[in-house]
């Protein structure tokens, strides 16, 4: 199941979407990835998708990844008496540590990590920043607080505090539970939320132990602050637009959206998408035109991956939400101005001789229009390279390992396939020909170049190229 299209899409599955019959319909509707929110569900429903969706894999022959999104740590308020107050703009009130259910003079907020970081002037975000609050007075357990901008709220709602780092880690016992059920069952990708600066990317990394790779979700204005950082030790990145637009204003959105999407690019690492891409298809069969136009935007700019949250779990049109954006993701790669603007965001090579292949790769399909690059790889590695490259013609990823071809399904034109070791350069040349013919990226007569590493078998060793002509069965023409 070839898609004619590079950027991939990601669907989160939930209560509209955990039928294996309904994640069978995902995958071949355009789905490369799966997410599993474990903000949501339980251990029993996500252990069901994830055996859902490895059953859709050995169905179909073609490698799926999946994304496990931990909920991360969440500071909320505590009771309030009935269940909600309205606070009013102008008016003050206390947060403080004590249990008691609060009203509009006085509210529980049950994180003591939360007022060592307090300061006058700091900004408090209630229920997704619709109330506005800003500290006056504070202390090791209070803060007052004046109310900038009014509203009802109700209990457990979430506190966004965008002017501090807090003291505090980015996984919970919960997390640590979650992610243990999550690399028992091979997922692929880990999404690390509330990540404030880069020794909490350590500590992720730490606790993931190389056995998935690390997703980490730019949130907090203070990650965006140390950005080359992040990105640098991360696996990927995810532009997670809905929390920057709690804790930034709005205008900054765009524009700091694209410099992480440059950023990664530079770097060289997949970076996703994310949140309210076709909001409107939860209760509707269609998109807005803006909706529409910001999954194109996107794919301007360059992601690796769009996503879908609410949209595929719990929407009423999961199916077709997948179709459209399918649909918009292969459209935009159709125009002409799509290739401009990738061509114009173009990396410079870094002096190594991974990327002086892979700039040469990409040259090479441009000047002699080859019908697929290919790329053989163990860890990932030549494949990442060569997707950061953007060429004109797809990315044919050779691989043994199921986890790499599984892991790379989020990537950029990678079109991942399972083979045999290759013991010696025909081999490998043979090999990349039957394959590109099978999977129909090639006929006879048509023209590949080819990445790999010598010796075969050693990771991050990319140092050969070779052009080849595919011919019929009976041989390979090659130099």
């Amino acid at each position: 199941m070839r898609r004619h299209r590079f950027a991939k899409i990601i669907a989160t599955l939930g209560p509209a979407t955990s039928a294996p019959e309904t994640i069978r319909a995902l995958f071949a509707a355009g789905v490369d990835v799966f997410r599993l929110n474990f903000s949501h569900g339980d251990h029993t429903g996500h252990r069901r998708c994830l055996e859902a969706i490895r059953d859709a894999e050995s169905a179909t022959g073609r490698p799926i990844g999946v994304l496990l999104d931990l909920q991360g740590p969440k500071i909320r308020i505590g009771h309030l008496a009935g269940g909600s107050t309205v606070l009013e703009a102008g008016r003050t009130l206390m947060f403080d540590l004590d249990p008691t259910p609060g009203d509009s003079d006085r509210i529980p907020l049950p994180h003591p990590e939360v007022f060592t970081a307090l300061k006058p002037g700091t900004n408090l975000l209630v229920d997704d920043g619709k109330v506005r609050l800003e500290v006056e007075t504070c202390g090791a357990n209070f803060a007052g607080v004046r109310i900038k901008i009014g509203g009802a709220i109700s209990d457990h709602k979430g506190v966004n505090i965008p002017d501090a780092v807090l003291p505090i880690s980015p996984l919970t016992d919960k997390d640590r539970r979650d992610l243990a059920l999550g690399l028992e069952l091979g997922v692929d990708w880990v999404a690390a939320s509330f990540v404030q600066r880069p020794r909490d990317v350590l500590l992720l990394r730490e606790a993931i132990g190389g056995r998935a790779g690390l997703v980490t979700k730019l949130e907090k204005p203070s990650a965006v602050e140390r950005l080359d950082d992040i990105i640098d030790l991360s696996d990927a990145i995810m532009v997670a637009r809905g929390d920057l637009g709690v804790e930034l204003p709005p205008e900054d959105v765009p524009s700091i959206s694209r410099r992480i999407v440059r950023a990664c690019r530079r770097a060289g690492k997949p970076v996703i998408v994310a949140t309210q891409m076709l909001e409107s298809m939860i209760a509707s069969p269609v998109p807005t035109r803006a909706e529409a136009t910001d999954v194109a935007t996107a794919i301007y700019d360059g992601a690796d991956a769009v996503m879908l949250s609410a949209e595929t779990a719990v929407g009423r049109y999961p199916i077709e939400t997948v179709d459209i954006m399918h649909r918009i993701v292969a459209k935009v790669e159709r125009d002409p101005h799509y290739r401009e603007q990738i061509d114009r965001a173009e990396t410079s090579p870094t002096p190594t001789a991974a990327d002086a292949i892979s700039d040469a790769m990409r040259r090479i399909a441009q000047t002699l229009s080859v019908t697929a690059a290919v790329t053989y790889t163990k860890s990932g590695s030549s494949s990442l390279r060569a997707a950061r490259e953007r060429p004109s013609s797809a990315i044919l990823s050779l691989t043994p390992h199921l986890s790499t071809a599984r892991r790379l399904a989020l990537v950029w034109g990678l079109h991942s396939v399972l083979i045999e070791d290759v013991d010696h350069v025909e081999e490998m040349v043979h090999q990349a020909c039957r394959t590109a013919v099978a999977e129909g990226f090639a006929n006879a007569g048509d023209l590949l170049v080819i990445m790999a590493g010598m010796p075969f078998g050693v990771s991050g060793t990319t140092n050969l190229l070779r052009i080849a002509r595919v011919t019929p069965p009976s041989g390979t023409e090659s130099r």
